[in-house]
């Protein structure tokens, strides 16, 4: 069954923005046309690709369906060899990739690539697979070495976190010793509720599985900021609160224990070749800023 290109790139618009009328005005056609395009479509393939509401949002045939109009232009762009020389709009490319990548070193691997837009979905390195296996991104930043359906993966080192907290907290939960009561008195920060962090911390310098009261805050630099201000103890990344370490506003604890934690890059074999430039820039930075894997903790 052969879908209609200018169907899918008004549901993708639609899907992308919100609403009938912003995709629309980015399309340079009239709401009408972007709406009689998405019913086409939706008869075509006999069911609703589209909640209309606001913002508008995504059936799960209509959110493949998107995901599959951008695989075909950034496909079609890549054989074409016309990204980036103004041609044509530069394809859009969906990822998921951990937040705390993206706050310390992920941002220059994307801006080595300026011929692309970039959608992200956030997501911890220990679920953001699960974006892979479902299909509804092209590649993915992972935590985990074994390839998603469909993928290659590729090893690019290990961000070393630290576990850390203000001195004044330190003084208040620690003093005079760090151990399994202590740390189940003190509050924690955690990222999400698949934040695995800090518990893993804990096992590794305990042996024990304790499970502490802890905030809940989804923020790279917001953790940061949490623990300077004395909300809870969390885990961050060291190249995020190093200069607070030196300066002595934050404290590592467990005598700097650190928990290293490897990251893989996994992309779609279908859209490999059209990644290749990405993968490439994202090995390169990741050897420069990463913890090499054989001498992670």
């Amino acid at each position: 069954m052969a879908l209609d290109p200018t169907h899918l790139s008004a549901l993708a618009a639609i899907l992308r923005l919100g609403s009938f009328d912003a995709a629309a005005a980015a399309l340079g056609v009239t709401p009408s046309a972007i709406s009689q395009r998405v019913k086409a479509l939706e008869e075509k393939v006999g069911a609703t690709l589209v909640h209309r509401g606001q913002p508008a949002q995504a059936t799960a045939l209509g959110a493949r369906l998107a995901k599959h109009a951008e695989d075909i232009a950034l496909l079609e762009a890549q054989a074409l060899g016309n990204r980036g020389m103004g041609v044509a709009p530069a394809p859009r490319l969906t990822l998921a990739v951990p937040a705390d990548s993206l706050a310390t070193w992920l941002i220059p691997a994307l801006a080595a690539v300026p011929d692309l837009f970039y959608d992200l979905r956030i997501d911890d390195q220990d679920t953001s697979h699960d974006w892979l296996r479902n299909g509804a991104v092209s590649a993915a930043l992972t935590g985990h070495d074994r390839a998603a359906p469909g993928c290659d993966v590729f090893a690019l080192g290990a961000l070393r976190y630290v576990a850390t907290a203000s001195p004044a907290f330190v003084a208040r939960y620690f003093d005079p010793d760090l151990n399994g009561q202590t740390l189940m008195d003190a509050p924690m920060l955690t990222y999400s509720e698949k934040d695995q962090l800090q518990n893993r911390w804990i096992r590794k310098i305990t042996g024990k599985k304790l499970l502490p009261h802890s905030h809940q805050l989804p923020s790279s630099h917001g953790f940061v900021d949490a623990a300077l201000c004395g909300l809870g103890w969390g885990m961050n990344p060291l190249s995020l609160v190093g200069g607070d370490l030196a300066s002595g506003r934050l404290v590592a604890l467990g005598n700097m224990t650190p928990l290293d934690v490897p990251l893989y890059w996994q992309v779609s074999r279908v859209m490999a070749p059209a990644l290749s430039d990405l993968t490439r820039s994202i090995r390169q930075i990741a050897r420069k800023t990463l913890l090499p894997l054989d001498k992670a903790g």
